[in-house]
């Protein structure tokens, strides 16, 4: 006759602890699900022992206290082996949270095989790309085989390797999918991730656990914009676009081919734009072969108005090169897209103002989410003055302001300037003024005045007007950077494709739209309210330096996505003009522990 080894003393004595826990219940109904174990086989005699509890094969061998120990040992030593990723410390405290409820009892398994949330975890895990995420990160592709091994042959040291390994693969998971895998602090971002109102342990344990619906629980903890969900909807189409291939290259050529010019490359100009969606499969190319010309133009300019190029048709280099990009390249941007969506808080006190560096954009944000008002923007120069990534809350806005010039421009620039021409002072509608703001000159610059401007005792300012950097208006979100948003009269600049021309602050093609956006809940001095007319009055004529305090502060971000999907579904991609995304890369490509991972609660 066989020995039931399922409990022993200790066993006993951890069932009794166990009931003492706030779950006592499922303890205790885990742990008779092995003493059931142990007993089937015992009933069974020296009779067919593959047969047990729920048709699972069962080891009597698989000691609950046994388990136990196991789980204390793998969880005092931080680490198990056969993990892609082994270390888990980061989550060390949470882990001790879900064991020490569970009674250090398996979480996931019933008897030893796995719970329905178990399975449909390990399925996610695989799954995981389709969030942006690494499948191996939560060991994708290694789960079969410990499913295989508590099938044919379950003991106390795989049941309970197997349950850590799928809590620590849960939260990493979790936390991926909450707050992203890099801090954007790390990355010098001035982005602050809030932690949520709930930790892991606490979501794993009340929410996932036994979670009727995975998919239904896991949307709770992944942004709840619409721009994050049609984001996901783009990378899964681009990933099965990439597992297709690329398809053969669209020929390079020397020089721009206009509408109606011969050009050999028809054919896989064809198949591209057919792939990418810029070319409707049905549109009838009626070109003469060879030809440049029809639905092929068409199907370019869809394609550049995609890609932040200048929609004109014409096919040259730039346009070329995008067409020729990878589809991995494309995948990879979305990834990072998601990743960034993960950075923002899910929700804002008020609806933002949100411009995205690299795709030179401004989007006001109605209270539905909704785009309400955008504006093309002049951002930082590329490799010299560039935007920062942060937020802050816009509080007032100034009509007619000063250009209080920065010090490396006064340096850079100005002082150079006037060594070049005494009168540049004047003739550009600056004043020299002390540190108090009291005038000094606003004519010719004397050799004093110009040794107390390289002493930093003096300052420039420009005088407000048409002709003053930053236009008619100036909006204030106070930060560290000193960056805010302005008008400006080099309006010429709106209409390039690429547009980093300023020394860090953001020109803004539409600021009187945007004054009346910010303003729309507010009145005037004589109580009407801030329509176009009254905003455009008040940068025209109104007074100078004029300061209007918002009601309600205005989150501002200043963000860096070069992957954006549209409310219309299209999907838009821009040029890493900063390098972030490669920096991104470079962080993530160092594996777990990711460098400055957000901290886990």
């Amino acid at each position: 006759m066989l020995t039931i080894t399922a409990f022993g003393e200790v066993g006993v004595f951890n069932m009794a602890k166990a009931i003492c826990y706030r779950r006592k219940g499922i303890v205790l109904r885990r742990l008779l699900l092995f003493l059931a174990a142990g007993a089937a086989v015992f009933a069974l005699g020296c009779g067919d022992l593959s047969a047990g509890v729920h048709g699972h094969e069962v080891n009597p061998a698989v000691d609950a206290a046994a388990v136990s120990a196991r789980v204390h040992q793998i969880l005092a030593a931080g680490n198990l082996e056969g993990m892609r990723w082994p270390n888990f410390t980061a989550y060390g405290p949470q882990l001790q949270r879900v064991y020490e409820a569970s009674g250090f009892m398996p979480v996931w398994l019933e008897g030893t095989q796995p719970t329905k949330q178990a399975l449909a975890l390990i399925g996610k895990f695989d799954d995981s790309q389709k969030k942006g995420l690494i499948p191996q990160d939560y060991d994708g592709g290694r789960w079969e085989a410990r499913l295989e091994g508590l099938r044919r042959a379950p003991t106390a040291d795989r049941v309970a390797q197997f349950d850590v390994a799928l809590t620590v693969s849960a939260m990493r998971y979790l936390s991926d999918l909450q707050h992203g895998r890099v801090k954007p602090a790390g990355l010098k971002f001035g982005i602050d991730i809030r932690q949520t109102q709930y930790g892991l342990a606490d979501f794993l344990m009340n929410k996932v656990e036994h979670a009727p619906d995975l998919s239904a629980t896991l949307v709770e903890v992944e942004p709840p914009y619409d721009g994050y969900r049609r984001t996901e909807a783009a990378l899964d189409h681009y990933l099965s676009l990439a597992a297709k291939g690329d398809g053969p290259p669209v020929p390079e050529v020397k020089k721009m081919v206009a509408p109606g010019d011969a050009y050999d490359g028809t054919a896989q100009l064809t198949k591209r734009l057919e792939l990418l969606g810029d070319l409707p499969a049905s549109a009838v190319n009626d070109a003469t072969p060879g030809r440049y010309s029809g639905p092929l133009v068409e199907g370019v300019e869809h394609f550049q108005g995609r890609h932040g190029l200048a929609a004109d048709g014409k096919l040259g280099q730039q346009t070329i090169r995008d067409l020729n990009v990878p589809l991995e390249t494309r995948v990879r941007q979305l990834e990072d897209a998601l990743e960034r969506w993960r950075w923002l808080p899910p929700s804002f006190p008020q609806p933002p103002v949100v411009v995205n560096i690299p795709e030179f954009e401004l989007r006001a944000v109605g209270p539905n989410h909704n785009v309400a008002l955008r504006s093309r923007v002049v951002v930082g120069k590329a490799m010299r003055t560039e935007t920062p990534v942060f937020a802050a809350d816009m509080r007032y806005i100034v009509f007619r302001p000063y250009w209080n010039v920065p010090t490396s421009i006064l340096r850079n620039e100005i002082i150079p300037s006037i060594l070049k021409n005494p009168n540049y002072i004047a003739a550009n509608n600056f004043e020299v003024t002390d540190l108090s703001g009291k005038v000094v000159t606003s004519g010719h610059v004397s050799e004093a005045v110009l040794a107390g401007l390289r002493a930093g005792k003096l300052a420039v300012r420009q005088k407000p007007g048409p002709k003053n950097a930053l236009g008619l208006i100036k909006f204030l979100f106070p930060n560290e950077h000193s960056v805010y948003l302005h008008s400006t009269p080099a309006t010429q600049l709106f209409s390039l494709s690429r547009r980093d021309f300023s020394h860090g602050c953001i020109r803004v093609e539409k600021p009187a739209e945007l004054a009346v956006w910010l303003l729309r809940d507010q009145t005037a001095d004589q109580k009407q309210p801030w329509t176009l007319e009254r905003v455009k009055a008040a940068m025209e004529s109104g007074p100078d330096n004029c300061q209007i305090n918002l009601a309600v502060p205005v989150p501002v971000l200043i963000l860096y996505v070069t992957a954006v999907v549209e409310e219309d579904g299209s999907v838009h991609f821009f040029n890493d003009i900063y390098g972030h995304d490669k920096k991104l890369g470079a962080e993530l490509a160092k594996g777990r522990p990711y460098p400055n991972a957000p901290v886990q609660r």
